[in-house]
Order: C-alpha cells, then structure tokens, then sequence
C-alpha cells in the first residue's frame, strides 16, 4: 500500500520498572519547526448564530485561527437561497446575491451582507488564509410556478433572479429536451440542474461573467468545495477548474475508497476522505482500532488528494450513529489520527470553538506542522490499541502515536528507532529513557493518546 508499511513489532504490556525519568531539560520549541503547510478550517455549522452577523463574527476569529496554524477557511453558500435570512445556502436561488438585493424576504443573506463578506475575504487574504466557497451546482430552489411542458405540470422552475443573471426555467432542469436525467436527484429532483445545456454551462463556469468567474474575479474567492457531487457528472468539475482553477475539494460523500480514488483521478482535485471517516467511526465508537491498520482510505493511496476530517456539518446532526463519530473523547483521539498521519486535515468549527479543548486541539495541530512527517509505519493494532510511526525528514525526528480506546490507562513497550535516548510526550509533558535497543514504557490514558518524540533533536 502506498506511502504505508505494516511493521509487526513485538508489543507487550510492560512488567519492567518505570522507565519515567526526572530531567531538567526543556523540550523542543515546536514553533521553530513548523512548517509552512496548515490546516483547514470549515468555519460554520449547521444553522450559525448570530443570524446576519456570521461574516463578521469569522473575521473576529481570522488572527487567532492563522496562529493556531490555519492556512484556509471553508465558508458556506454564500449566496441568497429559498430560505432568504435562514438559509444556510444549500438551496440556491440566486447566484449572484450575496446579501445586497431584497428577495426571499430579506437583503442579507443568513450570515450577512456582501460587504461583510467582502471585508471577511480581504482580512483573510491580507492573514495568508485562502478562503473555500462553497458551491452548490447540482440543484436550484425558490423558482416561481410554471407549467414544465417536459413533466406536464405546474413546477417551481421559473427564476428571476434579482440581479439579472442567470435566468432559468424548466428547460434548465430535468427532464428536458437534451436527457431524462443525469447521476442522481436526491435533492429537489425537480429541480435538478442540466449541466449539459449550454445556457447552465455559460452561467455556472463557461461565460465571462459565469459564477465560477464573477467568485474567483470580482468576489475574491480562491478556492472550491463542491457539494454534493454525486448528483452530476465529473466532467462538470473538471470544467470549473479548467475555467477558474485553484484549490478544489469534493464532497463524494461514500465510503469506497476506489470511488473516491475515480473521482479524483477523473476531476484532478481533492476529496473529502470519507473512506478514512467511516474508518475511524468503526475504529473509535465500534472499539476495533486494528481496522484503522486494516482497512484502505484514500489518504493511503493518494495522500496528496485527501483531505481528512472528524466531523462536519452534516455529520455533527446526523441522527445515524454510524454517520458521526459521538463521543468528545473518540473525537479527540480521531483528531490525533488524521493530524499525526498524511493527508490535509480539516478542522470542524464546533470541535475547535465550542466542543473540544481548543489548547489540545492547537497543540496536535502544531505537531502535525512538526513532527508528523516521513513514512509511516503501523507498529502495532488491536481492538483497544493503536500504534504508529512517522520517519521523520532530517530536519525532524518524526513520532509515535498511541491511541487507547480502553477504559483504563495503559503501557505499552515499544521499540522506537531513538536508543539512549530522553523521549518527551509532547501531549502530556512526560520524559521517558529508552534502552540500547531503542525500547521504552509509553503510558497513555484511557480513551485518550500519546505522542511521543525524541526530548531534543
């Protein structure tokens, strides 16, 4: 498997003396080994508060999150939606209204008006963040009532937009005169956008002033989640990139790797691992950690495309259990997986602002810019116990992360390629000694982790 090695390294529970050692040494500054590759943030959730100030409340937040180690920020739909000041955009009605024209019973949008927004985007550009917009192309809604010669019915399929552009109506739609229908329709089937009419195609990326343009050009926008793309073709993202190009990640919402793997390769952009989310939510919550050592992910076969994440707006409402990861401490731990392992790790509001403990949330950011970097080597797994290894790059000696998903507090003997060595649980500020032959005790906390590092380096 790509970029991974499965090394069986004896493991035991330890019986020796405790190898924790007093020292005087203070360990490495982290700070100066960053790297200058962050992480993302998706800076909403489901149904934000405040309504009409959510823009503003972002920039608030833009010096501390760029410390933190955020190098691009998600935004929602940023334009007006049927829904009007409760919207949370995923149900579009016109494009181009970012909170400046009076329809859907409001001018601002949900999160406020487009100067708001504007001035977001320039704090963040001025901070070296790049700002994510996200794009919703496979469905309209709030179209006015017409008859739809095509389904031989009145449907709400005619739209006016209040800014003049893109104008659409059945013919926009499916079904129409070119198909029946395309991928899939679980969203506002009748309102199921043609991406092969030329009209949509000129409006959505093709044209000057196409929405992919007027974001990118006039907007300042400089990158693209994709929603929901399942519901059309990959050709249509590959379209908007060759239109606009920069950073793009893919919502495929869908647990087979292969399929995230033909979705990358068929767009050129990234997608969200959710092959690697599903993983852990068994791994964690279904307590069998040997299926993160077992089980394929797209960050294992294109590290570079994926971008892994814990939780999100969806996932965090979701009433399936087999779609969230539940408890703060699984998120915790599973936030201790993606950030000490490859793949572009992306940070979920609610986790960092309001759930988790943000200094230990910022700290594993920090060692992902750090330490985690080189091949990874899966030292050890069972149903409670997880154990892996970052080689390191010259500059930094890498890791080894312990994740216990017991109920007790556990020590583990591992061997590490450190030997005679001070190792430093840069988590927990615990100094250990290891032997000629590199082995060492790593005690770590039930249901909670340990990373560990050579002390100074």
């Amino acid at each position: 498997m790509k970029y991974i090695s499965i090394l069986l390294f004896l493991l035991v529970l330890s019986c020796s003396k405790d190898t924790n050692v007093p020292s005087s040494n203070a360990p490495e500054d982290l700070a100066a080994y960053v790297r200058p590759e962050g992480v993302m943030m998706q800076g909403f959730y489901w149904d934000v508060e405040p309504r009409g100030s959510w823009w503003s409340h972002l920039e608030s937040k833009l010096e501390e999150w760029k410390e933190m180690g955020v190098d691009r920020i998600w935004l929602p739909p940023a334009s007006k939606g049927m829904s009007g000041g409760y919207s949370m955009g995923y149900d579009p009605m016109d494009y181009y209204d970012l909170g400046e024209y009076d329809q859907m019973g409001t001018v601002e949008t949900r999160f406020g008006s487009r100067a708001e927004l504007e001035s977001l985007i320039q704090a963040a550009k001025t901070r070296k963040i790049g700002v994510i917009a996200d794009i919703v192309l496979n469905h309209n809604s709030g179209g006015k009532l017409e008859f739809n010669p095509f389904r031989n019915k009145d449907t709400y399929t005619l739209f006016e937009p209040a800014s003049g552009k893109f104008p659409r109506s059945s013919q926009h739609f499916h079904p129409n005169s070119i198909h029946e229908r395309d991928a899939e329709a679980m969203f506002f089937e009748e309102q199921d956008l043609c991406h092969d009419h030329p009209e949509v195609q000129h409006w959505l990326w093709a044209g000057e002033n196409s929405v992919a343009k007027y974001y990118k050009n006039t907007v300042g926008f400089d990158g693209w989640r994709f929603d929901y793309v399942k519901g059309f073709d990959p050709k249509v993202i590959k379209s908007w990139m060759q239109s606009v190009g920069g950073f793009g990640v893919l919502e495929v919402w869908d647990g087979n790797t292969d399929y995230l793997k033909k979705w990358v390769d068929e767009t050129g952009i990234n997608a969200f691992d959710f092959a690697n989310f599903y993983n852990m939510e068994q791994a964690l919550d279904g307590n069998n950690l040997q299926l993160l050592m077992e089980r394929n992910a797209l960050w294992k076969v294109s590290p570079e495309k994926s971008v892994t994440f814990v939780n999100n707006h969806d996932t965090e409402k979701d009433t399936q259990q087999g779609n969230r990861i539940g408890s703060a401490e699984s998120r915790l731990m599973a936030y201790a997986f993606i950030l000490t392992h490859p793949g572009y790790p992306c940070i979920f509001y609610s986790d960092y602002e309001k759930i988790l403990n943000k200094e230990k949330l910022s700290r594993l950011v920090q060692i992902h810019r750090s330490l985690a970097v080189g091949k990874l080597s899966v030292l050890y797994a069972d149903r409670e116990h997880y154990i892996a290894q970052r080689g390191g790059d010259g500059k930094v000696p890498g890791l080894v992360v312990h994740l216990n998903n017991s109920a007790q507090s556990q020590k583990r003997t591992i061997v590490t390629p450190w030997k005679n060595a001070e190792i430093y649980d840069y988590t927990g500020n615990i100094t250990l000694k290891t032997d000629a032959q590199g082995r060492a005790d790593i005690l770590t906390g039930a249901k909670s982790y340990s990373i560990w590092s050579l002390k100074k380096f």
